[in-house]
């Protein structure tokens, strides 16, 4: 058994539960309306933790969890709300929730600390009232989804996410060989001459990659939806802070670094290569292309990311279909649910149409 942290960020006025405000990047109350920068919000939290008193700021519950969970990843975890003292039951990737009974926002915040510890977190730029009609307007324009998949139960299912990710920079170094030759042709009189040119290529240089993002949960791998988003613009990262996670949902990583390092080296070799193939033009045919490039320096920094996310499970089907927004930039990607009933009543109306056409246009011919 184990000791874990649940916390609950609290309004310095009121003692309400705070939430991160998208539109204003402020912590709000909605209890006493009353809004506070971060650095607000962490300097009271400081400070009541240096008086040596019981934190007002931050409600926390320290709960035993089931060994199970560290065992196994596939488990849940049991925690206690800090809020109401209810049982708070997650998935063992989940790192902030809200509590089923009270609504109040919690963090579990041993999920993000030590090795788990994020470098950086980007902030969500888009609230959810915004995302509601953006996720509205662009299914509207589908004709054949199901209504069910965006009625207003559904709507509610709306959540904002932060997934987990691996933002990885480079520096490489490499050589490029290759032959290739110009073939010129002319014709003088009934001559006909032709001239090769031939050539031995070599290129080297140095090259620097930024912001590569890489996928660190296990479960958002067959289906992408993250990265049909992409991309995020990551100079608005920040450096993490709990607070930011109040008020949304959020993955931690499962996928340690060195799992994907290979693939991301390979990745990284050929973006090197492809960029000294670009020099090379303005020959007739390059052949021979040998290349050699080294990975000088690598950096990887864990960081959670924003996405507006709603999934949907047809009936009788096990498929799950998706609605996910960039909660940065608003880019939308998906896949949707289609509704076979209403294609069939579509295709065997657009039959009859044409076929009584085709009854009229054939009666006035006659």
């Amino acid at each position: 058994m184990s000791q874990s942290k649940v916390l609950t960020h609290l309004c310095p006025n009121c003692g309400g539960p705070l939430l991160f405000d998208p539109k204003s990047q402020k912590f709000h109350c909605q209890y006493c309306l009353s809004s506070f920068t971060e650095e607000e919000v962490t300097a009271f939290e400081a400070k009541q933790t240096d008086k040596g008193i019981p934190e007002e700021s931050v409600s926390t519950a320290s709960v035993e969890t089931s060994n199970i969970e560290a065992s196994n990843d596939n488990q849940v975890g049991l925690f206690v709300c800090p809020s109401c003292g209810a049982e708070i039951v997650t998935e063992a990737t989940t790192a902030s929730t809200f509590c089923y009974y009270c609504h109040n926002p919690v963090v579990l915040s041993e999920r993000l600390s030590g090795k788990f510890l994020p470098e950086k977190v980007l902030p969500f730029q888009i609230e959810q009232k915004e995302a509601e009609e953006a996720f509205l307007k662009w299914v509207g324009k589908k004709r054949f989804v199901p209504k069910d998949f965006f009625d207003k139960k559904q709507i509610k299912q709306l959540q904002g996410v932060y997934f987990p990710y691996w933002v990885v920079g480079a520096d490489l170094r490499g050589q490029l060989e290759a032959s290739a030759n110009n073939i010129r042709v002319w014709i003088v009189g009934d001559l006909e001459y032709t001239e090769t040119k031939q050539y031995h290529i070599i290129r080297e240089g140095e090259s620097s990659f930024q912001d590569l993002v890489k996928n660190a949960l296990k479960k958002n791998e067959p289906e992408k939806m993250v990265g049909a988003v992409q991309p995020f613009d990551l100079s608005k990262a920040v450096s993490f802070k709990n607070q930011y996670l109040s008020g949304f949902l959020t993955e931690k990583r499962d996928i340690e670094f060195e799992e994907i390092k290979e693939r991301v080296d390979s990745e990284l070799r050929q973006y090197s290569e492809a960029l000294m193939r670009d020099t090379v033009q303005g020959y007739t045919a390059v052949t021979s292309v040998q290349s050699n490039q080294k990975i000088m320096e690598l950096q990887s920094d864990y960081v959670l990311l924003p996405l507006w996310l709603v999934t949907y499970r047809q009936k009788n089907s096990d498929k799950l279909f998706y609605y996910a927004m960039n909660g940065q930039t608003g880019k939308t990607a998906g896949i949707l649910p289609v509704d076979k009933t209403r294609v069939i009543l579509v295709a065997v109306s657009i039959f009859f149409a044409v076929l009584l056409l085709g009854l009229i246009v054939g009666w006035y011919v006659s």
